[in-house]
């Protein structure tokens, strides 16, 4: 008769990936550039585009995603988004000429 404890197996503990975060930017159909955060920023896009977004696009529809920069976390993302609201409207602009969407894109499939 053994009457030693059974051995206790702990399950692995399954650690989530870390979710990537991002900051845009969208142009307006008036032509001025919208900041903001997201963990989807195509999804996103598509939400400002119909309405659902935020209400700087009621009164000039989003009508393109121009800058996408990946962050490490949601805190990296929303301190990106303060540097770049605090630019120069010329500053953005070159943002997002510098900004390829077709490579974004690729490289999230």
């Amino acid at each position: 008769m053994n009457t030693s404890p059974e051995p206790v197996v702990i399950a692995e503990t399954v650690v989530p990936a870390t979710k990537s975060w991002f900051v845009y930017l969208v142009r307006a159909a008036n032509g001025s550039l919208y900041c903001g955060i997201s963990d989807d920023p195509q999804r996103r896009f598509a939400s400002h585009q119909s309405g659902k977004g935020a209400r700087f696009f009621h009164s000039s529809p989003a009508v393109a995603l121009v800058y996408v920069e990946a962050c490490r976390d949601k805190g990296d993302a929303l301190r990106q988004e303060r540097l770049i609201k605090k630019l120069r409207k010329s500053a953005k602009e070159a943002l997002a000429a510098s900004f390829c969407l077709e490579a974004f894109s690729v490289g999230r499939k």
